[in-house]
């Protein structure tokens, strides 16, 4: 069986080469080629051996994701779905922002979280993804739309601490500079809050963002709204970013979902200022879209405004994120969710 090439770290490839009798300046030439100039037929790569380029093509594979579903939002976001070798489906959302193009790169298929608000959480998980198959969600949606992504969120389907070796894998291999070269600043991965994990992230080389799902100010309400709260209570979450800054000290973000009459009072949000003061943070406000099996429903910009606004009154660093993609199941999990039941 041939090994997928965009599984691999550049300390991986060196090793395979130099195992063959390549040297290892041939794994970086390969890098430049296959991801800086997205060239996969070594018959085109003019500066390697006749015995590298047959050896290329006898060892590695470079397929791609196959292309389920392509959808554009009004906004200008685009939704892809996308089948992986055994059948799962999974989805991957590209955004266009004044500072360049975002990618939502899903972790997992399905998620055991069970935030009780969240579409992914209605698909049962099935298997963590691979380093190869996150990387291909980068590379696939490239080829399709013909751009250049220049920042990662891995922030779509899944708990991306919960499939942490591989997401670190995947930030190195993403990250290097013959490679799709993608700024450690540039890379975001989020999680609902596993504690231990946290700190093993403040422990990485590489130096990508935090953000944490925090969506609630207290325990009660987020014990609601997010099971991880019974494992990892809120008072554990907001000591581990303490923790996380004085080692790294990178800003973290907190991830803040409206939902209207649930957590989206000025007294939550006085709640949330006491709870995060003193943290070098800001709040990302981000507007709800409402999935037909929850009874959630999206704040008005109003409400949501004032909430904002008081935020700003109490000191915090906030932005409130405009909403991108409603019109085409923008929901983490939405689209797989419909093609499911179209299915049944």
């Amino acid at each position: 069986m041939k090994i997928n090439f965009y599984g691999l770290d550049l300390n991986n490839l060196k090793e395979i080469l130099t195992k063959n009798g390549f040297r290892p300046y041939n794994a970086d030439q390969l890098y430049k080629w296959i991801y800086e100039n997205d060239v996969t037929d070594p018959d085109l790569m003019s500066n390697i051996s006749n015995n590298l380029k047959k050896f290329v093509k006898e060892t590695f594979d470079f397929s791609s994701l196959e292309l389920l579903t392509h959808q554009t939002s009004v906004s200008g976001t685009d939704k892809f779905l996308f089948k992986l070798n055994d059948g799962i489906v999974i989805e991957s959302v590209l955004m266009r922002h004044d500072y360049g193009l975002s990618i939502c790169v899903t972790s997992q298929a399905g998620c055991s979280m069970g935030c009780s608000f969240c579409a992914s959480g209605l698909i049962r998980k099935q298997r963590d993804l691979s380093k190869d198959e996150l990387v291909l969600q980068i590379i696939t949606v490239q080829r399709i739309l013909g751009v250049k992504i220049s920042h990662v969120v891995v922030m779509g389907t899944g708990e991306p601490f919960d499939n942490y070796d591989n997401v670190m894998e995947f930030i190195r291999i993403i990250n290097y500079k013959n490679g799709l070269q993608i700024g450690a600043r540039h890379i975001t991965v989020s999680t609902c809050g596993i504690v231990p994990k946290i700190y093993d992230f403040a422990n990485e080389e590489i130096k990508a963002n935090l953000a944490i799902s925090l969506h609630a100010p207290n325990n009660e309400l987020r014990d609601k709204l997010m099971k991880i709260n019974k494992v990892y209570p809120i008072q554990d979450v907001i000591q581990a970013t303490k923790d996380y800054f004085e080692k790294t000290k990178r800003r973290i973000t907190f991830e803040y979902i409206l939902l209207k009459g649930v957590n989206d009072d000025l007294r939550h949000a006085n709640e949330l200022s006491d709870l995060i003061r003193g943290i070098n943070c800001y709040v990302n406000l981000i507007p709800y879209n409402p999935v037909n099996e929850f009874s959630y429903e999206k704040t008005d910009e109003k409400r949501a405004d004032k909430f904002y606004q008081q935020l700003i009154k109490r000191g915090i660093n906030v932005t409130l994120r405009r909403e991108m993609g409603s019109d085409i199941d923008a929901a983490c999990g939405q689209l797989r969710l419909k093609k499911e039941k179209n299915e049944e």
